[in-house]
């Protein structure tokens, strides 16, 4: 039996916002969808819980980087969905930009050994 390996989560706190942020811009989304989304896309490397997520949503929403509202799910049941605001569109790039400086960083200091 393999075991994947979780990400640091000082790095899964790092990239929560701007995860968030880009999931967003890509349409409305609901909590678990986005639990959901970040495990598909990391391969499973990186697995939010309710109790992590949702206090980084209100403060997001507190923030005025994001929306929300109630909407009713397939099944009927009540589901709280959130959207990105325009400040969070901006707060979006400018994460982005950090995380690619960040990002050109490491390429450079690592190229070497994964030439």
């Amino acid at each position: 039996m393999y075991s994947v390996a979780m990400l640091e989560k000082e790095l899964v706190a790092a990239s929560t916002e701007p995860l968030i942020l880009s999931l967003l811009s890509e349409g409305e989304s609901y909590g678990y969808a986005l639990i959901q989304e970040v495990k598909r896309l990391s391969g499973d490397k990186i697995e939010w819980t309710d109790g992590m997520l949702y206090p980084v949503l209100h403060r997001m929403e507190r923030e005025g980087w994001i929306q929300s509202r109630w909407g009713e799910a397939e099944n009927g049941r009540k589901r709280k969905y959130y959207s990105l605001k325009k400040d969070g569109k901006k707060a979006l790039q400018k994460q982005r930009e950090q995380w690619i400086t960040v990002s050109k960083v490491f390429k450079r200091l690592w190229k070497e050994q994964y030439v």
